[in-house]
């Protein structure tokens, strides 16, 4: 049976696209599924760097037709099997975002789970890996702008008929508006990722540091996953918001109005 795509999707840079990626998969090869991350920002690769794998060939040499698929399959952290790129405007210029498809096919048919980590912005690059996709899933942080450009790639994705899954906002805070942020999505918000600066960044987070309150949310979202993929599961019926309120609460810091709001039902008021 064909392995299921899921693309990792967000309008603005550095939300956490490729972290999000590289520890669903990590999570997913936990449970016993072969997985693959292909790097498609071809802009601004860095699903190689952020493992620390330096393969033979990278996905843009496979895009502009000097390398197979074969050739670019590189061992990462937990088993994980990654198809990185690079960051020259040379391999950028050659690689044709339109061969993705013959790449992804490849891999469905030899992988359980293909992860595709996007670009940022609309453009054709960021199109091809939405309409390739069985389900998307969109990362934000809680920034304004971030937020409105989530709206819109998922309303790209929905001009070509992708179906987008659910979002998560990562970096959050006991102070985010959760709440007003769903407000403004018109699909099902799946997670939120606590902002957690003592976290290892040797990533994947769930195999470096799996006690940490992120990767937790990581792994509870993987469990999600994993159920929508393979179990027949919908987000409507089987899958509520991932947030713990324990992941935000800092005890010596906690404060008189803190506590006050935490009584209030704090801003995580939509989910308690």
């Amino acid at each position: 049976m064909a392995g299921y795509v899921c693309t990792i999707a967000g309008g603005k840079g550095g939300v956490g696209k490729t972290t999000t990626a590289v520890n669903v998969g990590a999570g997913l090869q936990e449970l016993g599924y072969d997985v693959a991350v292909v790097d498609a920002d071809l802009g601004m690769a860095n699903l190689g760097a952020m493992l620390s794998v330096e393969p033979e060939k990278s996905l843009h040499e496979i895009l502009a037709g000097n390398a197979a698929v074969s050739e670019a399959l590189t061992d990462a952290a937990g088993g994980l099997t990654v198809i990185p790129g690079e960051q020259s405007l040379e391999a950028f210029a050659d690689a044709d975002p339109a061969k993705l498809r013959k790449v992804i096919k490849t891999l469905r048919n030899a992988y359980d789970v293909v992860l595709i980590d996007t670009g940022a912005g609309l453009s054709h690059e960021v199109a091809v890996p939405l309409g390739l996709a069985d389900g998307i899933v969109l990362v934000t942080t809680p920034d304004d702008v971030a937020v409105g450009d989530t709206v819109k790639t998922a309303e790209l994705a929905e001009r070509i008929d992708g179906e987008v899954i659910g979002a998560i906002i990562n970096r959050v805070t006991r102070h985010t508006d959760v709440a007003d942020i769903a407000d403004r999505f018109a699909f099902p918000l799946l997670a939120v990722v606590p902002d957690d600066p003592q976290a290892t960044t040797d990533e994947p987070l769930v195999l470096n540091r799996p006690e940490s309150p992120a990767a937790d949310a990581y792994l509870r979202l993987t469990d999600a996953l994993e159920g929508l993929f393979f179990e027949g599961a919908t987000v409507e019926e089987d899958v509520d918001t991932i947030v713990d309120d324990s992941w935000f609460v800092d005890e010596e810091e906690v404060t008189d109005a803190d506590a006050d709001e935490e009584e209030s039902g704090g801003v995580f008021g939509l989910f308690n």
